[in-house]
């Protein structure tokens, strides 16, 4: 089969390259893969950087074309939505059963393999801070693909939610998806915020700890800056402020179904930037590193 693997020698430092198709084992079903998506985090970066597994990719949507030996899971023909470390970018994938869910008719692949780490992120994220409503929710990064879900889901659940940006023109849609302002620095967010997700770490991430009100959460998800976190402890102590990482896990199958229905039902979006076959892998891997994409990149397999 065809699948991405890593290639230092071209753009991207992706390429199609021609690889063993994948051996399911009982509680795996066979997906032929339509469509991907591109995480910042997943991307080779340097030279130093390799693929976890012989193909990459997490996020990916298809159709089955053989079911789990174990009989249990969906069954060939139906429409899926993938979550994985590894093995998402291929012609077939082969997914353990806890680890995808069907999806609904007026869910397209483009849309569904938006979905898995970055939606799963944010839900997870929230879930974890506890949001509810009324609470004041800041979202740093809210242009990148988490930081969208994150947008949408904490306004579902009844928050205010402030996105901070790296530029105003970073910020363009982030009002219809839900948030209550659109910021480039914490000195506008005025009041304290009950719950923080960050996506950017470095600089901001310390200044934010002194916006946040007393009891608060802050849930630290990323590091897009690259730089590192100089801490003032007695931030956290005065105000009681509970810093806590997240990484996305596993059992994603019921998580899945629940984005992809209210994907269905039109009240989340998957802030599909860019849509382009994945032949053009390299453009497409560069345009996401230097941050001329808001939102999620997909490739279709084609």
């Amino acid at each position: 089969m065809r699948a991405l693997v890593v290639d230092h020698s071209v753009p991207g430092r992706l390429a199609l390259a021609t690889v063993p198709d994948p051996v399911p084992g009982p509680d795996d079903v066979l997906v032929e893969v339509a469509a991907v998506s591109l995480n910042f985090g997943e991307l080779p970066k340097n030279d130093g950087d390799a693929s976890t597994g012989p193909v990459p990719g997490w996020d990916a949507a298809g159709v089955v074309k053989r079911a789990a030996a174990s009989g249990e899971g969906p069954q060939p023909g139906d429409r899926v939505v993938t979550w994985g470390w590894n093995g998402g970018w291929a012609e077939l994938r082969a997914v353990p059963v806890g680890e995808l869910a069907v999806l609904p008719d007026e869910v397209e692949f483009p849309q569904a393999a938006a979905l898995p780490v970055a939606g799963l992120t944010a839900l997870r994220a929230l879930r974890r801070a506890g949001v509810r409503p009324g609470h004041r929710v800041a979202i740093t990064g809210a242009s990148g693909g988490v930081g969208r879900f994150a947008v949408q889901l904490a306004h579902l659940a009844g928050a205010e939610v402030h996105a901070l940006v790296g530029s105003p023109e970073r910020g363009e849609g982030l009002t219809e998806l839900g948030a209550a302002s659109v910021i480039t620095s914490p000195a506008d967010l005025g009041a304290p915020v009950d719950i923080l997700l960050d996506n950017v770490g470095g600089p901001l991430l310390a200044e934010l700890l002194g916006h946040i009100a007393e009891g608060g959460t802050a849930v630290t998800i990323g590091a897009a800056s690259g730089e590192p976190t100089a801490l003032d402890p007695y931030r956290l102590v005065a105000n009681r402020v509970t810093l806590t990482g997240f990484l996305e896990s596993g059992d994603s199958a019921a998580d899945l179904a629940y984005l992809a229905r209210l994907v269905a039902d039109g009240r989340l979006s998957a802030s599909v930037d860019r849509v382009e076959s994945w032949k053009k892998i390299g453009e497409t891997a560069v345009a996401l590193l230097e941050r001329r994409i808001r939102g999620k990149a997909v490739l279709t397999i084609d």
